[in-house]
């Protein structure tokens, strides 16, 4: 580690945070009224039929899911654009040629938009207590959820930016895989309400042990074991580390 180029990081990091606090009133707004959108949808409709899940009220059982949800959309997005950003103007090349690498244009981009992310969810937690009453259980593991998932999904949407060619294909991923994922994943409800067959098959849900494990640390409630959402986002994390090695070894789509 200490050979790794930390003012060029720091840069990078800076660069991107800067551009994040120009548009800061959109980019927490949209977030809270869709918080607020869904509680009145989910909280307040469904609510209504479902009072509790597991002895938790249904309105506080969707929080950890709604963070979930978000998260995983501002991590890939934002670290999608961040990168896709400096190949589509040409700018890449200044990061090609500069004394940083792969790790150091890694760290900065994906930091940069696992902070973000982080920082909307947090405001949605804070939302969510104008709603319901929200009783989070293992704080300093509920925070470790959140940054690891950040990071693996900044990972993910990075690799992304540097495969997408343009625009369109930058929401090819987010619209049609991570947000389905998200939604199939127990994140507005528990694995347990499915019938034996759909149970199984929503543990094929790789984003279900990311929710199962923020939820557990929220409620103590966890459709598969916490050790093994820990391993399912190490191993994401990496599977993309490895990935971005490699794309940085080849000039992969780095050079077109």
């Amino acid at each position: 580690m200490s050979g790794i180029n930390w003012p060029g990081v720091r840069a990078i990091f800076h660069h991107e945070m800067t551009r994040f606090f120009r548009t800061i009133t959109q980019s927490l707004l949209s977030p809270v009224v869709s918080t607020v959108l869904y509680f009145v949808v989910f909280g307040a409709a469904i609510g209504g039929r479902i009072q509790s899940v597991e002895g938790v009220e249904y309105g506080a059982f969707i929080v950890p899911g709604l963070m979930m949800l978000t998260i995983l959309q501002q991590s890939v997005s934002n670290a999608s654009f961040g990168i896709y950003f400096p190949k589509f103007s040409g700018t890449i090349y200044e990061y090609l040629v500069s004394p940083v690498g792969w790790i150091e244009v890694t760290l900065g981009f994906v930091g940069a938009a696992a902070a973000k992310a982080v920082l909307i969810a947090l405001v949605i937690l804070g939302t969510s207590f104008f709603f319901v009453g929200v009783h989070i259980l293992h704080p300093v593991w509920m925070l470790g959820f959140l940054v690891l998932t950040a990071t693996a999904f900044s990972l993910l949407g990075f690799i992304i930016g540097l495969w997408a060619k343009n625009f369109e294909q930058l929401q090819i991923v987010p619209m049609m895989v991570i947000t389905p994922l998200v939604f199939l994943g127990g994140a507005f409800y528990s694995a347990d309400m499915l019938p034996p067959f759909w149970e199984g098959v929503a543990k094929l849900n790789p984003v279900l042990y990311l929710i199962s494990g923020f939820r557990w640390s929220f409620f103590g409630l966890a459709d598969v074991p916490v050790g093994v959402s820990l391993v399912a986002v190490g191993l994401m994390i990496a599977l993309c580390c490895a990935a971005i090695r490699w794309i940085f070894a080849t000039g992969w789509r780095l050079r077109e």
